[in-house]
């Protein structure tokens, strides 16, 4: 038992160290050595555990979606929508703020976003896309819309692109914009603030037709 429990801590330390490294630098510059140094485990190993750098990367983008804060987008029929939305809007900044190794996904989406490698396709649409089929339906559910057109998916990235902006811009540049640190309170403020600037953008999309 205790050589398993041993390959398994070694392919826990390899996939954090990944999560990191290509967080910090993309897929194209970072190294299996960066990685394996990181993670204080032989080259070799890379390949005993994930066969590949293509395969380790793919494997830390889940890694790090299992690790992060956000959590599974609400039902429309368990609440009130508009209160469901803030919530969910309230998790993802959390979520885009962190700055722990549970927040090494949004930065990986980032790297991804910016250069693209092609190897996550099958990955997201496993982790991410259903989940998106969630929120598509709470806002088609708050627009009283017969089915997801595309103003709901307007309006959806919309919503996101909001959220989005906690990742573009540095605690220097908060504590410029703000006069002070982001923090628990100006995160809740700012959730409350999406929230209500989106649903009065959803509600005059709806009444427009």
């Amino acid at each position: 038992m205790a050589p398993r429990e041993d390959g398994m801590e070694t392919r826990r330390r390899l996939l954090e160290a990944a999560c990191e490294v290509f967080a910090e630098k993309g897929y194209r510059a970072a190294t299996i050595a960066d990685i394996c140094g990181r993670a204080k485990a032989n080259v070799a190993a890379v390949n005993y555990y994930f066969g590949d750098k293509e395969t380790l990367y793919q494997e830390a983008w889940e890694h790090s979606f299992r690790q992060c804060a956000a959590s599974e987008p609400p039902d429309p029929n368990q609440g009130d929508p508009e209160d469901l939305l803030q919530d969910y809007i309230h998790t993802l900044l959390e979520n885009f703020a962190e700055k722990s190794s549970r927040g090494y996904f949004t930065r990986l989406y980032l790297m991804e976003m910016a250069n693209p490698t092609g190897l996550v396709k099958e990955k997201w649409k496993k982790l991410i896309e259903p989940r998106r089929q969630k929120i598509l339906k709470l806002i088609q559910t708050i627009m009283k819309k017969e089915g997801v057109d595309e103003d709901v998916i307007f309006c959806e990235m919309s919503i996101m692109s909001q959220c989005r902006a906690l990742l573009t811009v540095s605690p220097t540049d908060i504590v410029h914009l703000l006069g002070r640190p982001l923090s628990a309170e100006v995160i809740h403020r700012l959730a409350d603030h999406i929230t209500r600037f989106s649903l009065a953008g959803i509600r005059a999309i709806a009444q427009k037709g």
